[in-house]
């Protein structure tokens, strides 16, 4: 049995860009016409602070995996838990997986090719409970971000300077205001000491994934509706192995999340892999 374990970037980006971002779904209207560009974006970030679940999808590009996409359902609170399905469109057969948190555990699914791998089990069990987690997750690579709420990262751009209105456009069939700006990881880090811990601490592993993938400014997207939350954002960057463009909808936000289990006759266990691969 290999133990090696591939997952597309796309899946730690998808599950990795999150932590205190405002997402919504909300009215037909536009933003009030004298707020400011900076203070409709500050607000919209305030807004995160509602947020206990989400559900989102995933386009873009990646520098090493190419076109992705995704979808995916995320809880907050009152535990964690996450379920994704996404795509690397230039990978052919191996480039779709599934990812699951639930219960201090995350599963990944590799569907027929990694059963081929694997024994005839097409999931792996990564359990985040155990000891040895940071070694253990780096070594599966964009997977290790799963636990990452991407609404973080709408809220980078109100540390831009420039932030400007671009004009208003419809997504999802909700009339929004277009906002662009730009904004470089040393004046994002300037910024972390103004949040709470625990977003601070969300922030600052999001902007060390930015740095260790050689980016240094984001040029920053958002569309904001007439909740005053962010209903997509985009976010491109020029990184050590070529261009990242992300775009997130938020399609619902603080709704039942539902995430399980797979059948335990279907999945390998990660750490029981690692031990047999020692043995031998």
């Amino acid at each position: 049995m290999k133990t090696s374990v591939r997952v597309p970037v796309g899946a730690g980006l998808a599950a990795l860009l999150l932590a205190a971002g405002a997402v919504g779904c909300g009215k037909e209207d536009s933003q009030s016409p004298e707020m400011t560009p900076a203070a409709a974006v500050a607000k919209a970030a305030k807004n995160s602070e509602e947020i206990n679940s989400l559900h989102y999808r995933l386009t873009g590009k990646t520098p090493e995996e190419g076109r992705i996409k995704a979808e995916a359902e995320m809880q907050m609170k009152p535990t964690l838990a996450m379920s994704m399905k996404m795509t690397a469109l230039d990978q052919g057969a191996e480039g779709t997986a599934e990812i699951r948190l639930v219960d201090k555990a995350m599963y990944i699914g590799g569907g027929p090719e990694a059963a081929k791998e694997m024994d005839g089990k097409s999931w792996i069990k990564f359990d985040l409970s155990g000891t040895g987690v940071d070694e253990q997750m780096n070594q599966m690579g964009s997977a290790s971000q799963a636990d990452k709420n991407p609404a973080t990262e709408s809220t980078f751009l109100t540390g831009a300077k420039d932030v400007e209105k671009v004009g208003t456009e419809t997504v999802e069939g909700v009339k929004t205001t277009h906002y662009k700006g730009t904004v470089t990881l040393a004046d994002l880090e300037k910024t972390i000491g103004d949040e709470g811990e625990a977003t601070r601490e969300k922030r600052q592993k999001s902007l060390e994934q930015y740095e260790k993938m050689g980016v240094d400014k984001l040029t920053m997207d958002m569309w904001v509706d007439g909740d005053d939350r962010t209903k997509q954002f985009r976010m491109r960057a020029d990184a050590d192995k070529g261009p990242l463009d992300m775009t997130f909808t938020f399609l619902g936000v603080n709704e039942p999340v539902k995430v399980t289990a797979p059948p335990a006759a279907e999945v390998a266990d990660l750490a029981e892999m690692m031990e047999e691969s020692q043995q031998g």
